[in-house]
């Protein structure tokens, strides 16, 4: 059915399973976190991988977003075609076919690159040589995820050096990520650790002007993190973005933003009192990182997720649940979430306003 069909529509009347949005919770998450990292004064550039949608990217930047950030050469491309200018890819672009996309893509829009080796760089240098752009690019550093990154320090400076001497290029600045730290629950002790992580981005940076290059660029600070990072002196901008949907992760890592994107499911057996089954599973909500968490119901609970169908658990042996029954559950990793569905209702007070189509949706390339 045409999405467009439900506009206008009570939510309930979408058919399930549905993924949805609370538009005044996103704009409220919005302007927290937007208030907050222009308070501690830096920029905002947040990530989109889990949001895939540029409808919502605009409104980021309509709050004070220099840009965005993605995770995939795929994903730029969908925002610069949307009318994005100012877009980091957080990730190296290797091969000579997407080498060559990322230089025509800067006819389009300002794409930021991020590196790592002087081999890849030879790549953007030759690509972006071949279609008469200057691509920017940061050097990625390794603060203690160990995933990629050159290791801080004399190597980043090092590199820099060798970038600041290939055509095509324009060293930037440096990026990082302390994916690392964003689960620890003690609050003393996850602070000590983005502090440690980050400081060893931002001395990084200080080496390289030191050695006469300008770096104007100091990118980090994820949704988990983004309430420490951005007041760490010499971070310029900070990348948090996935929180402004709201969901239970998110929630866990002290982001301070509401719940706010949901699954909509149907009750489709209630085969014994302490167990039901929806028509919403793994292809529906993932639970890798966070389980979905019903909406505004007690006495039940999510205990499995199969492939098409979600087990709950009830506690509540009177609870009045039939089959035909509509719940909501609050997704439980949002990055993990939408791009399982090819729309995304937009709803306020009840209804459904709009639907985004998932463009950014299968761009893993």
């Amino acid at each position: 059915m045409n999405p467009g069909y439900y506009i206008g529509c009570d939510k309930d009347e979408l058919d399930t399973p549905a993924l949805w949005m609370d538009l005044d919770i996103m704009e409220r998450n919005i302007a927290t976190i937007g208030e907050f990292i222009r308070a501690a004064g830096v920029d905002w550039r947040p990530h989109t991988k889990g949001i895939k949608i540029p409808a919502i990217a605009h409104k980021l930047i309509a709050a004070g977003a220099i840009g965005v950030t993605c995770a995939k050469l795929g994903e730029a491309e969908v925002m610069a075609a949307a009318g994005i200018s100012d877009i980091l890819i957080a990730n190296q672009v290797v091969g000579k076919s997407k080498a060559a996309r990322l230089a025509n893509l800067c006819h389009h829009a300002d794409v930021i690159a991020a590196v790592d080796c002087l081999e890849n760089a030879h790549q953007l240098s030759e690509a972006a040589c071949q279609a008469d752009v200057s691509i920017r690019v940061v050097i990625e550093v390794n603060t203690g995820m160990d995933r990629c990154g050159v290791l801080p320090g004399e190597s980043a400076v090092s590199l820099a050096k060798q970038l600041a001497g290939l055509p095509g290029l324009r060293y930037s600045g440096v990026m990082g990520w302390e994916g690392h730290t964003v689960g620890i629950e003690n609050p003393e002790e996850k602070d000590r650790c983005i502090h440690q992580a980050v400081e060893l981005l931002v001395t990084t940076a200080q080496m390289i002007r030191s050695a006469g290059l300008a770096t104007p660029i100091v990118s980090c600070g994820g949704s988990g993190s983004y309430r420490i990072t951005a007041l760490i002196p010499g971070v310029t901008e900070v990348q948090a973005g996935g929180a402004v949907l709201g969901d239970v992760t998110y929630t866990v890592w002290g982001a301070q933003t509401e719940p706010g994107l949901f699954i909509l499911a149907t009750v489709i057996s209630r085969p014994a009192l302490d167990r039901a089954v929806v028509d919403a599973g793994r292809k529906a909500m993932n639970g890798e990182v966070s389980m979905p968490v019903l909406r505004n119901k007690s006495g039940m609970y999510l205990k499995i997720l199969n492939a098409e169908h979600g087990i709950l658990v009830i506690e509540d042996l009177d609870a009045a649940l039939k089959v035909g029954d509509k719940l909501d559950f609050i997704a439980g990793y949002g990055d993990n979430t939408i791009f399982l569905h090819d729309y995304l209702y937009g709803v306020r007070n009840g209804k459904v306003e709009i639907a985004w189509q998932v463009q950014g949706r299968g761009r893993m390339d």
